[in-house]
């Protein structure tokens, strides 16, 4: 059971996403594989395909839990509420939604921006992991990273540095941009689709994403999760997306 230092702490991190629930239940019981809300509107959260500690010692299941539970789920309300009752986006991916931000009602469009960007990008985070990943990418990402980094290495040291260079909250992201490999940073939940970019792999710098177990120490996070990485996941994307 947490203890009652760590539910403050975890109230305070829950409470700057606009979230309020109850921490009856123990945090180790909830976001187990293939459960999820149900929905309230046409998006819906996505189950977690591994357990909260699958990514242990990397990423801490209690993060997991916060991160996937409460914070993914506050932008899938919220994301639904905006777009109730607005016949002519019923149908719409997330993906065309953010793509032409600018085609929707002013009244909705930070809405939808800031958490459609938060469940597109959350999302895409989640399936971009596994346990016992790691590594580096082998047969056509491998030697695309190579060509555009001109090493692995080269692609990791571009990847932290755009990650430690976020100022607050954002992501840091690996792109086909044009056709090319790139890496870039956005703030808040922007997603690379709003740019006309192909999101391939994101790595959450928000605090909520590592602050219980790393504190302050960003850095050891972003090294530790490249020890998550499913690179089979991202290797399938970058394929679909050349091929496009």
């Amino acid at each position: 059971m947490p203890t009652r230092r760590e539910v403050i702490k975890v109230s305070m991190i829950a409470a700057a996403a606009g979230v309020v629930e109850s921490f009856a239940l123990p945090l180790s019981v909830r976001a187990q594989p293939g459960q999820a809300p149900a929905a309230t509107g046409p998006f819906t959260l996505p189950a977690l395909a591994y357990a909260v500690d699958a990514l242990e010692p990397h990423i801490d299941a209690q993060t997991m839990t916060i991160h996937h539970d409460r914070h993914h789920a506050a932008y899938v309300t919220n994301l639904n509420g905006a777009v109730a009752g607005k016949a002519d986006l019923a149908g719409k991916s997330i993906e065309q939604l953010l793509s032409n931000l600018d085609a929707l009602p002013s009244d909705i469009r930070t809405v939808v921006r800031n958490n459609g960007g938060g469940h597109l990008n959350h999302t895409m985070f989640w399936t971009s992991m596994k346990k016992g990943g790691g590594g580096a990418p082998t047969t056509e990402l491998g030697a695309a990273i190579d060509g555009a980094f001109t090493s692995f290495g080269a692609f990791k040291d571009a990847m932290t540095r755009s990650a430690m260079g976020v100022f607050g909250s954002g992501w840091a992201w690996l792109v086909l941009d044009a056709g090319k490999l790139a890496v870039v940073a956005l703030p808040n939940q922007d997603s690379p689709v709003m740019q006309g970019k192909v999101p391939l792999l994101g790595l959450d710098v928000w605090e909520h994403a590592y602050y219980l177990k790393y504190q302050n120490r960003r850095r050891d996070y972003v090294d530790a999760w490249f020890n998550c990485i499913d690179w089979d996941a991202i290797a399938a994307r970058y394929r679909s997306a050349a091929r496009a």
